[in-house]
């Protein structure tokens, strides 16, 4: 009990105290005096006040754990979205040309599979080239990747050569 008594007598002395305190959080560092804290024996039931605030935080530690488990669950979900949207869409690269406004002569495409998934050369079939075509195929809310964009780019710019090596 002389334990109690001593600590008592510390916290009475600090709360009518002119010393000071330093928040020892770096982004906040804010200076005040003792007295305007909540200073008690942590061996015994916390005072009203303290308790209040221990609750608040409790509840807010409470929300933050279940909005984490939501984020969580959210990416599991979303990387299983992905990878079926990835899947389903490699499929469909493979079957395209049975599709009814593939518009190409199937012996023009050549599957690359990557970077893009056809280079088309229209008519090479009948013997006449009209045009070349460079196509990627995209299921659901897929975009180019960068060097899908940069290729259709280069396209874009006349920034295509024909090369023969001998």
């Amino acid at each position: 009990m002389e334990k109690q008594t001593e600590i008592s007598k510390l916290i009475v002395d600090l709360q009518n105290s002119d010393l000071s305190g330093r928040c020892p959080n770096p982004y906040c560092e804010k200076v005040s005096m003792l007295s305007d804290f909540i200073m008690f024996d942590g061996t015994g039931t916390f005072p009203d006040e303290a308790q209040k605030l221990q609750d608040m935080y409790e509840i807010d530690y409470k929300k933050a754990v279940e909005k984490f488990k939501a984020k969580k669950v959210s990416a599991v979900e979303g990387s299983e979205k992905k990878s079926l949207e990835v899947n389903f869409g490699n499929a469909v690269e493979k079957i395209i040309h049975l599709h009814k406004e593939f518009n190409f002569t199937l012996e023009d495409c050549r599957f690359l599979a990557a970077p893009l998934d056809f280079i088309i050369f229209d008519g090479a079939a009948s013997n006449k080239v009209n045009h070349i075509t460079f196509m990627d195929i995209k299921t659901g809310d897929a975009s180019p990747n960068d060097n899908q964009k940069m290729i259709r780019d280069a396209v874009n710019d006349h920034r295509v050569k024909a090369e023969e090596i001998k």
